[in-house]
């Protein structure tokens, strides 16, 4: 949710001067010995090329681990009680630093394993190098979540339909793309979204620079312990 903007940014850059914190512990653990584990509310570490982020920001969170055996293979056990209001936002980001009019493509890949149960949402947050307008893509959500501003009806672009937002939250812009039918697994072409974001609604420059794209699992509440994970990811652009 972008009401988290202002901390997400501000420990966005100072996370990687961080120390990595303590190795989770064997009830989160993955089933495999993983490469990286941190349970520091900052915890953060760059992997191939893609940099991970425990990223608790939200105000009454609980416990939570994250641990990666790549960028793009990773999960988090987390704690967050049965309360309103976002928790945490663990993520593994790729920058791609190419403006929307030069990009030819930009795309990306998932497949994750949720729970059943708690409140939250599997989402894309992408981010121009300005911090001036962020566009979220859901691909599934479950329970007492939602996303800021009105909404602007629906819009299918290469397969996907998705119901968009458009909201402010007094930092910046913020555009949603809370697709209508969850997903797992996917590809997802990222650029007409921009592009249509764009040049289409003019909502934002063509000339905006693409600067992080993150992926992970906005959370809520997960209360008891419940596991995330990212099974693989790809991010890719030219």
């Amino acid at each position: 949710m972008a009401l988290r903007t202002l901390n997400r940014i501000t420990k966005a850059l100072v996370a990687p001067a961080l120390a990595l914190g303590a190795t989770i512990g064997l009830a989160s653990a993955p089933a495999q010995a993983a490469v990286w584990s941190s349970c520091d509310q900052w915890g953060s570490t760059t992997l191939n090329g893609y940099t991970l982020y425990n990223d608790i920001w939200g105000s009454g969170a609980g416990s939570q681990c994250i641990w990666a055996n790549s960028g793009t293979n990773w999960g988090v056990w987390a704690d967050h009680p049965n309360t309103g209001g976002i928790k945490s936002y663990p993520n593994s980001k790729k920058y791609v630093g190419k403006t929307i009019a030069a990009l030819s493509t930009l795309t990306s890949t998932y497949n994750v394993t949720v729970p059943s149960s708690g409140a939250y949402n599997t989402s894309y947050d992408i981010w121009d190098t300005g911090y001036a307008h962020e566009t979220m893509l859901w691909v599934n959500y479950n329970g007492a979540v939602g996303a800021l501003g009105t909404s602007q009806g629906t819009l299918t672009l290469n397969g996907n339909t998705w119901t968009v937002y458009k909201g402010n939250n007094g930092a910046n812009d913020v555009f949603s793309f809370l697709r209508t039918s969850d997903s797992t697994s996917g590809t997802i072409n990222i650029l007409p979204i921009m592009r249509w974001i764009a040049n289409t609604k003019g909502w934002m420059s063509s000339g905006a620079t693409v600067g992080d794209v993150q992926f992970g699992f906005e959370i809520t509440s997960s209360a008891g312990g419940l596991d995330f994970t990212t099974n693989n990811l790809t991010v890719s652009s030219s």
